[in-house]
């Protein structure tokens, strides 16, 4: 049963990733001199879905990766890209370094409420749009354990010792606090993002992700 939960929401990952990316493209629309700032990239990749953005934008040179750790293996897949070792709460950039903010999928995994709010302050502070992804606490597969509707059902630590119990210790504790909708407005609200655009990406009529797209000059 869960071999086939797991397939079946590696497929919905796949498609899924794709699908952000041509949004990212087609809302943010990078001008070639733009540069991009790519926040919470793998430093070592388990699928083809990983690093989605250095595998398929056409202008790597523009793209600078933050990544928690050692980035040497990141750094021989991608040559072209600049590779920063950082925390994505607390950014080694000045004010308005990039032209474009991007996060897919990583706010979840920077802990609870105040660093999720600091990872949002810092993404407004050092570009002036921005583009994160973060899937929705509510969908009915957790996707990163692939386990359907225990964590809806379970408070976190019951869901933590469920997952230790089938050897998904790595998805406990601090690896993953997920978003719902309310939450997230909560979030970009004080975080100063109140202009944002957030985006409802269903999977046969269910919400399985949000984008939210900004401009900071709207902002101020």
């Amino acid at each position: 049963m869960l071999s086939f939960i797991e397939r079946l929401a590696y497929a919905i990952s796949e498609q899924s990733r794709k699908r952000k990316f041509e949004q990212f493209l087609r809302f943010i629309d990078p001008k070639t001199h733009e540069t991009i700032a790519d926040i919470g990239v793998n430093t070592e990749e388990y699928s083809a879905t990983d690093n989605y953005l250095e595998r398929h934008y056409l202008h790597p040179e523009r793209i600078t990766a933050v990544g928690q750790g050692d980035m040497s293996a990141f750094s021989a897949r991608y040559p072209n890209v600049k590779a920063v070792s950082g925390d994505g709460t607390a950014l080694p950039f000045s004010d308005a370094t990039f032209d474009i903010a991007y996060s897919n999928a990583v706010i979840e995994h920077v802990g609870g409420y105040d660093a999720q709010l600091s990872f949002l302050r810092e993404l407004r502070r050092i570009a002036h749009r921005g583009y994160l992804t973060t899937p929705n606490r509510h969908f009915p597969i957790e996707l990163h354990t692939r386990v359907p509707l225990l964590h809806l059902i379970l408070p976190k630590r019951a869901f933590d010792a469920f997952l230790r119990c089938i050897g998904k210790d790595w998805a406990t504790g601090n690896y993953m606090h997920l978003l719902s909708e309310y939450e997230l407005r909560l979030l970009l609200d004080k975080a100063g993002l109140t202009q944002s655009t957030l985006i409802r990406n269903r999977f046969f009529g269910v919400t399985m992700t949000f984008t939210v797209i900004w401009d900071a000059s709207l902002t101020k």
